[in-house]
């Protein structure tokens, strides 16, 4: 975590270095490929940021509205679609810094921390005049709770109305990318300038993506390589086809021959794409898919369901059991009360009976004394006259 014990001590926050990652962008539109509705979007949120000044300060608009000065993107869209590099880019048109936020210093183990760190790194984005981005914001703009139930929800729910109320009064320029944008809380659709949609690239911009991952001098092609085949072929992202064709490189290399006559051929990005998706199947098994498709390992899950039954039902009887137990416990509890507090009062009736006798005992020897005074003083009188 990026706090520590001194933090705690005494109320620092972590140092801005840790929360954020700073980059100088060196990518620029040039180096993407992109459908032509989201390059239009790309140039229409660069448009805004362009003539913010314009908007805010020349025609005054400043003057009227004291909050939502600064410009939210959201870039929304499947996994290799190029939303960090367009982050990237965006940064670079715009001559600024990028600041990426690392959530796994974001987050702390301390109640309130987070919320102070969230505040951090927009003051330092607004310091530094740097573009914030928040990659997989879903992961801290999520939904909040609206039922309180545990001590996590209630500071979940407290980090998002913090980074909405960062938000709301950031100068300037933040990027939230998700590959699950159904999972943002709501609020942000309105704090949010503009959405954008990724959406995975057609036929001729998988070409020219499969063209673009290579050098044009330096990487060497042999003469049956085909990117429109390949692009027909494999309808994937681009981030697929740039970790295919860096697989690809890697098996020519270690083909046997001199490295000077070695070539990429077709064969090998063949190759490469189907690791790719070797890959991405492996990701996706799981324990409960289909116990048919599973094989022996489909007996297995049965016998693990049916076991499962029989320990939910035997823990059913122990639970009515213990709650016989505790039934037969609270009442021999209230008896004993019962009984402890008879015993008592039977003990205070007998302290006072005694306590009673022995104060009528004293008052007749006092009487007794009283009246030997008496006798000796009368017979005292009569030796007297006598």
């Amino acid at each position: 975590m990026a706090d520590s014990i001194r933090d705690l001590l005494f109320g620092g926050v972590s140092g801005e270095r840790d929360l954020v990652e700073a980059i100088e962008p060196r990518r620029s539109f040039d180096d993407v490929v992109l459908p032509a509705t989201t390059l239009r979007a790309l140039n229409h949120a660069l448009a805004l940021v362009r003539k913010h000044d314009l908007i805010f300060q020349q025609w005054g608009l400043a003057e009227r509205h004291s909050s939502g000065l600064g410009l939210a993107f959201h870039f929304a869209g499947p996994p290799g679609t190029g939303k960090t590099i367009c982050a990237e880019a965006l940064a670079y048109a715009l001559d600024k810094r990028l600041l990426v936020v690392r959530h796994s210093e974001l987050e702390s183990r301390w109640v309130g921390q987070t919320s102070k760190h969230v505040a951090a790194v927009f003051r330092a984005a607004a310091r530094q005049d740097a573009v914030l981005f928040f990659d997989e914001a879903d992961a801290i703009a999520g939904r909040r709770f609206t039922s309180i139930s545990a001590a996590y929800e209630r500071e979940a729910n407290a980090v998002v109305n913090v980074l909405l109320h960062e938000l709301e009064s950031f100068p300037g320029v933040v990027i939230f990318a998700t590959n699950l944008a159904a999972n943002i809380d709501p609020a942000f659709e309105r704090r949010i300038r503009t959405h954008i949609l990724f959406e995975m690239p057609d036929v001729e911009e998988r070409e020219r993506i499969w063209q673009v991952q290579l050098h044009a001098r330096k990487t060497p092609l042999a003469r049956d390589v085909d990117f429109r085949a390949l692009a027909e072929a494999y309808p994937r992202s681009g981030g697929d086809i740039k970790n295919a064709v860096l697989k690809a490189a890697q098996i020519a290399t270690v083909e046997p021959g001199p490295d000077s006559e070695k070539r990429i051929h077709q064969r090998h990005f063949i190759q490469g794409m189907a690791e790719v998706m070797a890959a991405e199947n492996v990701m996706s098994q799981s324990l409960f898919d289909d116990p048919a498709a599973a094989g022996p390992l489909g007996g297995v899950i049965d016998r693990l369901a049916e076991g499962q039954e029989e320990l939910r039902a035997e823990l059913g009887v122990i639970a009515e059991r213990i709650d016989g137990i505790e039934h037969k416990f609270r009442s021999a509890l209230a008896a004993q009360s019962a009984g402890q507090a008879e015993i008592e009062t039977r003990h205070a009736g007998l302290l006072e009976t005694v306590t009673s006798g022995q104060q009528q005992k004293y008052r007749i020897l006092n009487y007794a004394v009283a009246a030997a005074v008496l006798l000796a003083g009368a017979a005292l009188g009569l030796s007297l006259l006598r």
